[in-house]
């Protein structure tokens, strides 16, 4: 009892260790930014060099920093707006069903004479709603530790658009997403929020939103108006891009946006309410073909504005600051797109709406953008000696010139205050740097341009060449900070880093000591039979280990994590099947084990459990290999009929296992529990099936009863797993039947819940593990059955506990999950339930991310220990099965424990790379919780397994 106890508690002080190493190493390398608490006011200007200083000051004229261009701007949020849902399709290689479905923007924006835009917006990851939010109303960039407060969004502190509106008295009015007035709460004289988070629900506040937005856009009472629409963003978390709600959601904000711009449009006219109004329609982000987003990849950042002015601009930019990209549709039309950054968004909306620029914006005002504002076109108010006889362009550039300057001064004036505030803030050499550039724009334009604005002769043309040169200038001082910033933001704590890093590396030191400990209280060793030599078995395991671990520098590897898993998971199968053809043994076991590799592989290839749901899925699948067309009934009714049928091959399985000579007692009503989960859930599913014959047996069924159902069954019996630890007792002749018996009650628990949060790919990814640990078992008793009983407590082959780590590895990504947060199915906290309790779904969507790669491979470990009583072979008393689980338990840990270690060694070399927040950042997230769940269910695994021996 002693021992068992010391190897409790080794597990315990394991957790620990990891516990204090990953929150040193988190608080070093995830801090915020310096949220500085200034803000910027109208008399600032006063300090800069620009020339609207001496006549601003006074406010006379309602001018601020500089002169409003507009005077009522409506903003249109469509969340999660790809921006092929805006562009022509002919900007793409194919079309796909949901292009050119907003037919009133491009037609819009492409008809002759127009003074509409589309603009593609590229955002910085990550792109979570709530960092894109913040990110577009203080123009600052995103800190990746706010990913956290995503579903909680707390109040800006920071300087924002938001702020400087209600501070120099425009009224705004909102409606829509909630994370809104979360963010600004007391900053609207108007709101209409609705709750976000429920992903199912893909129409109320979109309907919320139109009930509000059109008596608002006839009334007075508002000089902004935002209302952010949810529909396309939920849409496709739940069905995907290529889906007929994600249609059907185009479709319907195509007529809405029609309709408004009717409105604006018919109150244009001078004099009327919309007379000098701004039109922007925007995405926050875009979103992957499966409707996710989080991460840094193209379609995730690529998102859209469309900005129409109702009163036409005189003229446009200059072909210098022009960005367009321009394509023939099929008339030989040429249709043409700009770009922005979202870091421009907030400063260029502040200038035209005259209020001065947020205190901690980095970006330029967008000249494209900005130019749209037909007020941007006058030079009242500027000082110049001789306007007479400058053109409109050149009013316009002499304008433009001067809010640039504003612009320039405002970000070196946040850049000082930032680095002398900030504990750290940037390094001497690079503000000497952006501050040479600053000295050099400033020297251009008080010394050239400004002569020249003054003293110019009338017939000389040198004005233009001379204020591009000067805009030239102040873009590279823009540019140069933006560069900086993303390169350079995050305050890395390099010693609180580095005690982590050194905490990890005590923590497998003091894992290799527990699995020696083990061999020297037991008398067992890693080595062969004799303990001769070091076993082949542990040296492959060690390379395998070694291998995964080493890709996980690379960024390339990381994005393939999945099937480099699936790869040296097939390797270890091919040196299993060797060895069977050798002995002659199990090649059936061998073969189905390569099988099942290939086809985990294929399953991360196409990612089932994202593209179920669309045709995405069916014509990627290898339809060709069969003869049969990919848009045949056969693959509708195998996808709908394969699962419930498979869940209920799982069912039989179960009630095999029970009745046979092994269980009984308590632990028998446990998994009978599970039997009826099992049923449930393939009623749940009948009912829910796209076939329609199929779902009308079972109509009337709350659809939202039997996941609840299914949920209190398995609380109720983890509940009896935890009365049946307390107050049984196992004898020590019987040793290995209660160790199966508990293994099977605890899996049983799990099972279910697990299965119907993963949706119908759910019971395929549990038939995976029973065949994968079944063959892994088996070609683990393939090693020892050349060996005497003696041998074999001498005996422990770290190979197949490698192989059981890496099957989890592959059915984490096999059933659609990565290691970013686009990666995770925020429809699964949803299932049962359709209002949004935070803790509630926090754990329904952690027990869909980590039930199939975590909770039940680890819970499932001791079948390894128990294979010979399984098999029928030799049954050891419980001190050989104890030791032999506890070292696997511990190998196992070293394992997960090696791999984070790599990883923060990884995040900690890149953590100035280019894709550090958007692939490095969250993927060392996912491991550390990974890991801290792993050392948790052993702990626990360890007290229910070990259990209570009579005496």
């Amino acid at each position: 009892m002693g021992r068992r106890w010391w190897t409790r508690w080794y597990s315990w002080v394991i957790l620990v260790v990891h516990v204090f190493a990953i929150l040193l190493f988190t608080r070093g390398f995830l801090l915020t930014r310096t949220e500085l608490p200034y803000y910027s006011h109208c008399d600032d200007i006063s300090q800069s060099p620009c020339f609207s200083s001496s006549s601003s000051v006074n406010n006379t004229d309602s001018r601020c920093w500089n002169k409003p261009a507009v005077g009522r701007l409506v903003i249109i949020v469509l969340d999660a707006l790809r921006f092929d849902f805006v562009a022509p399709s002919g900007f793409f290689q194919e079309k796909k069903a949901w292009m050119d479905r907003l037919s009133v923007l491009q037609n819009t924006a492409f008809a002759e004479g127009s003074s509409a835009k589309i603009f593609k917006a590229i955002a910085d990851p990550p792109t979570t709603s709530l960092q894109r939010l913040k990110g577009l109303t203080t123009g600052g960039l995103p800190t990746f530790i706010d990913v956290g407060n995503s579903f909680g969004a707390p109040a800006i502190v920071e300087d924002n658009f938001i702020h400087q509106l209600a501070e120099n008295g425009k009224r705004v009015m909102m409606m829509g997403d909630d994370t809104w007035t979360q963010l600004f709460p007391d900053h609207f004289n108007k709101s209409y929020p609705y709750p976000s988070f429920n992903v199912k629900d893909l129409h109320t506040v979109d309907n919320g939103c139109i009930e509000h937005l059109f008596p608002a856009l006839y009334q007075e009472d508002w000089d902004v108006l935002i209302a952010h629409f949810l529909g396309v963003d939920h849409a496709g978390h739940i069905f995907g891009v290529d889906s007929k709600p994600m249609i059907e959601k185009l479709d319907q904000y195509n007529l809405m946006l029609e309709k408004v711009i009717k409105v604006l449009e018919s109150q244009s006219e001078p004099g009327g309410l919309h007379e000098n109004t701004f039109l922007l329609v925007m995405g926050d982000h875009g979103q992957t073909l499966h409707g996710d987003h989080g991460g840094g990849s193209a379609e995730e950042v690529e998102t859209s504005i469309f900005a129409m002015s109702f009163k036409k601009p005189p003229s446009s930019v200059p072909s210098e600051f022009d960005t367009s990209s321009c394509k023939l549709d099929l008339d030989g039309k040429k249709k043409c797109t700009s770009s922005i950054q979202q870091l421009d968004f907030a400063v260029t909306v502040s200038a035209l709406l005259g209020i001065p620029f947020p205190f901690g914006s980095i970006g330029r005002v967008n000249p494209e953008l900005y130019a749209l504002g037909a007020g941007t076109w006058n030079l009242d108010g500027i000082n110049v000696r001789d306007s007479s006889n400058l053109s409109k362009l050149e009013e316009w550039l002499l304008n433009y010139v001067n809010v640039l300057c504003t612009n320039s001064w405002q970000v070196k004036r946040y850049i000082d205050v930032y680095s002398t505030s900030s504990v750290i803030g940037f390094s001497s050499e690079d503000l000497l740097h952006i501050s040479n550039v600053y000295v050099q724009a400033e020297q251009n334009w008080a010394h050239t341009t400004k002569n020249l604005l003054l003293y110019r002769n009338e017939s000389c043309h040198t004005l233009l060449p001379a204020l591009t040169r000067q805009i030239d200038s102040y873009f590279s001082f823009l540019s140069n900070v933006s560069e900086l910033a993303r390169a350079k933001w995050t305050e890395f704590n390099m010693k609180l880093m580095g005690i982590g890093l050194g905490a990890m590396f005590i923590s497998l030191f003091i894992i290799f000591l527990a699995i020696q400990r083990i061999n020297n209280l037991h008398m067992t060793s890693l080595l062969s039979p004799g303990g001769s030599r070091i076993s082949f078995e542990l040296i492959f395991a060690f390379f395998v280990v070694a291998i995964r671990a080493c890709s996980f520098l690379s960024n390339s590897y990381i994005l393939e994590e999945g099937k480099v898993a699936s790869f040296l998971l097939a390797t270890t199968g091919i040196v299993k099947l060797r060895s069977a053809i050798m002995k002659k043994k199990m090649q059936f076991e061998a073969v189905s084990f390569l099988l099942l590799t290939s086809i985990l592989r294929f399953t991360i290839e196409v990612g089932l459990s994202k593209q179920a749901a669309t045709s995405l899925f069916l014509s990627a699948s290898p339809s060709w290999m069969f003869g049969v067309a990919s848009g045949h009934p056969l693959w509708t009714y195998l996808a709908e009929i394969g699962p419930i049928l498979v869940v209920i091959l799982l069912a039989w399985l179960l009630y095999r296992t029970i009745t046979s000579s092994i269980f009984g007692g308590l632990w028998n009503y446990i998994t009978i529990g599970t039997i009826l989960g099992y049923v449930l859930i393939a009623v749940h599913w009948v009912a829910e099936s796209n076939i329609h014959s199929l779902a009308l047996l079972f109509q009337g069924i709350a659809k939202g009863c039997i996941p609840r159902m299914v949920y209190a069954i398995g609380l109720g019996q983890l509940f009896l797993v935890a009365v049946g630890y307390l107050f049984g007792k196992d004898r020590e002749f019987d040793c290995n039947r209660s160790l199966v018996m508990k293994t099977v009650a605890i899996l049983s628990a799990w099972s279910p819940t697990i299965i119907i949060l993963s949706g119908k790919q759910g019971s395929l990814a549990a038939l995976a593990l029973i065949i994968g640990g079944y063959c892994i078992m088996r070609l683990e008793s393939l090693e020892d059955s050349d060996s005497d009983a003696t041998a074999q407590i001498f005996t422990f082959n770290p190979l197949a506990v490698t192989q059981w780590n890496l099957l989890a590895v592959c059915l984490f990504f096999a059933t659609g999950h990565w290691c970013a947060f686009d990666g995770l199915r925020y429809g699964a906290a949803f299932i049962g339930f359709d209002e949004f309790v935070l803790v509630r779904q926090a754990i329904l969507l952690t027990i869909d991310t980590f039930g199939f790669s975590h909770i039940l491979p680890v819970l499932g470990l001791p079948f390894l220990a128990v294979r010979h009583f399984l098999f029928g072979r030799n049954d050891h008393g419980k001190g050989f099965l104890f030791t032999q689980l506890s070292q696997m338990y511990m190998m196992y840990g070293l394992i997960t424990a090696t791999m984070v270690t790599v990883t923060i060694i990884c995040v900690t070399i890149q953590r100035r790379h280019l894709m550090v927040w958007g692939l490095f950042a969250p993927k060392f997230v996912f491991d550390v919780v990974g890991l801290i769940l792993t050392d948790a269910l052993i702990c626990l695994a360890s007290l229910l397994y070990s259990g209570r021996t009579e005496e």
